[in-house]
């Protein structure tokens, strides 16, 4: 169903597509190869319209167990004997499902999540290249011959762990899980996956389509709150590794809990990214960068470019650009091919972003634009904010240094490549940073003196599932993406064969 067909007004192309989506599928959890329902459930809503568009099973710590032991199931009687070839050629046949649902999954993303389709659609392609990724990484796989000493053959072998626990975002649901399940499938692990409670219908429909495919009990995916559904798989003895994206807060206690049973994690957690615009920028460029870093997906990326740093040479330029391209986004219904920004997720979310904004106003920041919600009558009801810019920001203040995830900007200034820098590594966190100039040595430098996972040059990403993905600091440990990832999904076993002479 395309989104033009669905009605002239947004409520009526919503309500369409609610009906449309209960119609794709009943959303319930995918465990063993089937749907499993609870006593339970929890609702995801609209964010343009505020209406309810399924309720999904509340997994607990009961139905948890039931899922980690019918991955433990597949594992043991299945999985396990496959080897990276069969991996591999199971990965692509999922694909080519995939790709066969493309417009239905990008509906789907844009009607949980709110982002714009045509940003949902490249969202779902980028989830697609991640797995196609790593059904080619599967066959490469190898051990390392260690040549120690002649009368000993020692090698190693890299070795799944069994069945992993992995929680996903609400930002980038079907992105997130393709980061997730990519490399634990091809490493030869099982997958028990929980995706956020506020948007789990790609999740769910990614799981579905994989029936006949992979085998039954590889992936499974349980629905529910984090505190109960996430804390149970966090928490479970025969989860032997745990992968999570989200906040920080909630990945220390995710931390602590695996512990309990010597679980390793990966965590990809927030951020508070700077971009530096040094004087020789081209802005042109930059301003763009800038903006995609802050205002695509309504600001609710980890690594969003939320802190402008702006030699004072030309930050009067700059600003004056930039709020004019914070200023051209067109707000409103996402589901059509014209806006080029939708809601927040949530409620909860535009409580918090629109408390900050006040923050920032209280704080002495200068509003520069934006700050409130569109008037528009048709989209009043959604969970708007518009994009908002202050300036004269000082480091110190609470709209500098903490994460609002959302589409709120700062501007600071600086004077020399040495402030610069102290500024921008100034933060607990480390997930990422840019650079604007055109100059190599300031580039080069940059990157390397800026304490942050990924570095950005004159743009805002890609991202690309080639290359590792994660941060420093209070931004996480461990990566996603690249073959690192795939590393993280194994444990290393050394073998010794003593040799003797040969006997004739």
């Amino acid at each position: 169903m395309e989104p033009s067909d669905m009605g002239d007004s947004v409520r009526e192309r919503h309500a369409n597509a609610q009906e449309w989506a209960t119609e794709v599928s009943s959303f319930n959890a995918w465990v063993g190869g089937s749907h499993v329902e609870t006593d339970d459930s929890i609702e995801t809503r609209d964010p343009v319209t505020n209406e309810s568009i399924v309720e999904v099973p509340l997994f607990d710590s009961d139905t948890v167990d039931d899922t980690v032991a019918e991955a433990w199931d597949a594992y043991d009687e299945e999985w396990s004997n496959t080897n990276p070839a069969d991996r591999s050629e199971m990965l692509f046949d999922w694909i080519d499902v995939l790709t066969d649902h493309i417009e239905e999954l990008s509906l789907l993303e844009s009607l949980d999540t709110g982002k714009p389709i045509g940003d949902a659609r490249g969202e779902v392609l980028g989830a697609i290249d991640t797995l196609e990724y790593y059904a080619s990484l599967a066959r490469t796989q190898s051990g390392k011959q260690v040549p120690a000493r002649n009368d000993v053959h020692t090698y190693t072998r890299s070795e799944p762990y069994g069945v992993v626990g992995q929680i996903t975002p609400w930002n980038f649901p079907m992105w997130a899980a393709a980061w997730k399940l990519g490399p634990a499938l091809a490493a030869g692990n099982t997958s028990v996956l929980k995706p956020s409670a506020t948007t789990p219908l790609t999740t769910v429909r990614m799981a579905e389509l994989s029936a006949g495919v992979i085998p039954d009990g590889v992936i499974n995916v349980v629905t529910g709150t984090g505190s109960v559904t996430g804390g149970a798989v966090t928490e479970h003895e025969d989860i032997r590794k745990v992968s999570f994206t989200g906040s920080t807060g909630v990945g220390k206690g995710i931390m602590e809990a695996a512990a309990g049973h010597f679980a390793p994690v990966t965590l990809e957690l927030g951020g508070k990214s700077p971009f530096l615009v040094f004087p020789d920028a081209d802005l042109d460029k930059v301003v763009d960068a800038v903006a995609s870093g802050i205002f695509y997906s309504t600001g609710e990326i980890c690594d969003a470019f939320s802190r402008a740093l702006v030699h004072e040479d030309i930050v009067d330029e700059f600003t004056e650009r930039f709020v004019e391209k914070a200023e051209s986004y067109q707000l409103g219904d996402p589901l059509l091919e014209e806006t080029t920004m939708g809601p927040l997720t949530s409620k909860e979310q535009f409580e918090t972003v629109t408390s900050y904004i006040d923050i920032g106003s209280s704080e002495g920041a200068n509003l520069l634009t934006g700050g409130g919600t569109p008037d528009a009558d048709e989209i009043s009801g959604g969970w708007y904010v518009e994009p908002t810019v202050y300036g004269d920001v000082d480091n110190e203040m609470r709209i500098a240094q903490e994460e609002i995830f959302g589409p709120v900007q700062t501007i600071q200034t600086f004077n020399s490549y040495e402030e610069a820098i102290e500024l921008a590594n100034d933060t607990r966190y480390g997930l990422a940073a840019g650079v604007g100039t055109e100059s190599t040595d300031i580039a080069h430098n940059a990157a390397a003196d800026l304490e942050a996972g990924l570095i950005y040059v004159n743009e805002y990403g890609p991202i690309l599932p080639d290359a590792p993905y994660g941060g420093f600091k209070d931004s996480g440990i461990g990566r996603d993406l690249g073959e690192e990832a795939l590393d993280h999904y194994q444990q290393t076993k050394s073998v010794y064969v003593n040799l003797g002479d040969p006997d004739l």
